[in-house]
């Protein structure tokens, strides 16, 4: 398998976990192989082979490092491409699906049994899935203990532990305190019931007007909508409905989140993070892209772009299948009357035996100012619900109507999976398999819900506007063959084009 020397060696310097599983680095001054994401120091270029497989490392004489234990990738990029099996489990656990589905769902969605998924846990992590949840569960038992008003009993369950006892006696191993003190050290920031306000970290630089001017004009009313420097949007959430309002600020954005059920809290927070690229590494990013001329200038005016994602993978496929070949404009009309044709949020959990409808939203609410549970904006309808629709509420031609509908069967019926921790080699087929849906649009789906860093779009007119803005080829083939030089960030670039055009 042929391996381009500089698109690996930028990924190395990188240390971007999304290459693991692609290839493995091998430094013959020491004899060692390593994942990209080794924390080790990047070796020099002269000391550095790359090998598509483990097996092919090993092969050449070389033992796996001791730091980053490339030997517990589950075989090489030829069945597991882009994502291995550690990094999809550790996405998934940060979305909470240990909590609700327990290590054999984990397990099921991996496409692995229990045993061999804890095994390789153990060897890449030192951990087990049940102990990484555990250490999830209490990172997120202190912020509500240090954030909210809630009951110590209401944060045990809200943070997805069994029992008071099992909640008192991790928070006491973890962080040396018992949760009583860790609260009379806090005073809860006010804000009412189901408020919680974060501050999410990231690596600078980040261009924080770009993230906002790309969502705004994107921004569904009723459902986001961007102001004084606030992006603010409806989520649907695995407990219920929630809202957030995110605002970047210096060395953080700043997060306001108002949740129907606490149990949702560390879902949200990793859907947040997703959809604002906070755990790119924008340097790196930025470096590779500089050393074109014709983008240079682009990276050194606005240093930090990032690729704007999601926070669901349904709503960025039919969000993506709306927009093809049409404006945002036309694309954001078409989306805004399919929202008003599904039906009110409503609230997953019961109050006295009987459906709790204090946050549903009804359809003449308007967006709150600094949102509510369900009070201002709603999130984006699910695959079941899309499925329940008048063809008269899509408002498109037919066959784009039923491209949606054949989407909204396969991920309701879990034929393909656009969650986080799902295979994105599998997702790519999945999609091209579906009537309708093309290159451009599994191209548009694995870069924005998906997060492939690596994803070129050359027959996108907004990517041609701003490549002939620039000087550059504008001829698919041609841009595609030129944009080599962009790799591994080819998704970047076109988010710069975007804007240059």
């Amino acid at each position: 398998m042929e391996l381009d020397f500089e698109r690996c060696y930028r990924a190395v310097d990188s240390r971007d976990q999304r290459f693991d599983g692609w290839f493995y680095t091998g430094v013959t001054s020491t004899g060692i192989y390593c994942r990209p994401s080794c924390p080790a120091m990047t070796p020099k270029r002269q000391n550095v082979r790359f090998f598509p497989s483990a097996a092919a490392a090993q092969g050449a004489g070389l033992r796996a490092c001791r730091r980053c234990r490339p030997d517990a990738a589950p075989g090489s990029p030829q069945w597991d491409v882009r994502a291995d099996v550690v990094g999809r489990a550790m996405r998934l656990i940060a979305d909470g699906v240990v909590d609700r589905e327990g290590v054999p769902g984990l397990a099921a969605r991996l496409g692995y049994t229990e045993r061999h998924l804890h095994r390789m846990l153990r060897t890449e992590m030192g951990a087990g899935p049940l102990a990484l949840a555990r250490a999830q569960r209490a990172q997120t038992a202190r912020t509500l203990i240090e954030t909210t008003g809630l009951g110590l009993a209401e944060i045990a369950f809200a943070a997805g532990f069994g029992s008071v006892r099992q909640f008192n006696d991790t928070v006491r191993e973890v962080y040396g305190a018992p949760p009583s003190e860790l609260r009379a050290a806090r005073r809860p920031a006010p804000g009412g019931a189901g408020t919680i306000t974060l501050r999410l970290a990231y690596r600078p630089p980040l261009h924080a007007r770009a993230l906002l001017d790309f969502l705004a004009l994107r921004a569904l009313p009723g459902m986001e909508e961007v102001r004084d420097g606030t992006y603010r949007r409806g989520l649907r959430l695995p407990h219920g409905t929630g809202e957030v309002a995110l605002t970047p600020a210096d060395g953080h954005v700043s997060a306001t989140l108002r949740l129907t059920d606490m149990r949702d809290l560390a879902p949200a927070v990793a859907r947040c993070r997703r959809l604002l690229d906070l755990d790119a590494d924008p340097a790196a990013v930025d470096q590779t892209l500089a050393a074109d001329p014709a983008l240079a200038p682009l990276v050194a005016a606005e240093p930090g772009i990032r690729l704007p994602r999601s926070v669901d993978g349904f709503e960025m496929a039919v969000r993506a299948i709306v927009g093809q070949q049409v404006s945002v404009t036309s694309a954001r009309t078409t989306l805004t009357r399919l929202l008003t044709h599904t039906p009110a949020d409503t609230v997953d959990h019961e109050v006295d035996g009987e459906p709790d409808l204090r946050n549903r939203r009804q359809p003449h609410d308007q967006p709150g100012g600094s949102g509510g549970g369900g009070g201002g904006l709603r999130g984006f309808p699910g695959a079941e619900e899309v499925l329940g629709l008048p063809d008269g509420a899509f408002g498109m031609p037919g066959g784009r109507r039923e491209t949606i509908r054949a989407l909204a069967r396969a991920v309701a019926s879990g034929e393909l999976d656009l969650a986080p921790g799902g295979d994105r080699e599998a997702a790519a087929r999945g999609l091209l398999a579906l009537p309708g849906i093309g290159p451009w649009t599994a191209g548009y789906v694995a870069m924005r819900a998906l997060g492939d860093p690596d994803v070129l779009l050359p027959t996108d007119l907004a990517v041609r506007r701003g490549a002939a803005a620039l000087g550059l080829p504008t001829d698919p083939k041609t841009l595609d063959a030129y944009a080599e030089r962009w790799r591994p960030w080819r998704s970047y670039a076109v988010i710069r084009l975007w804007r240059a055009a």
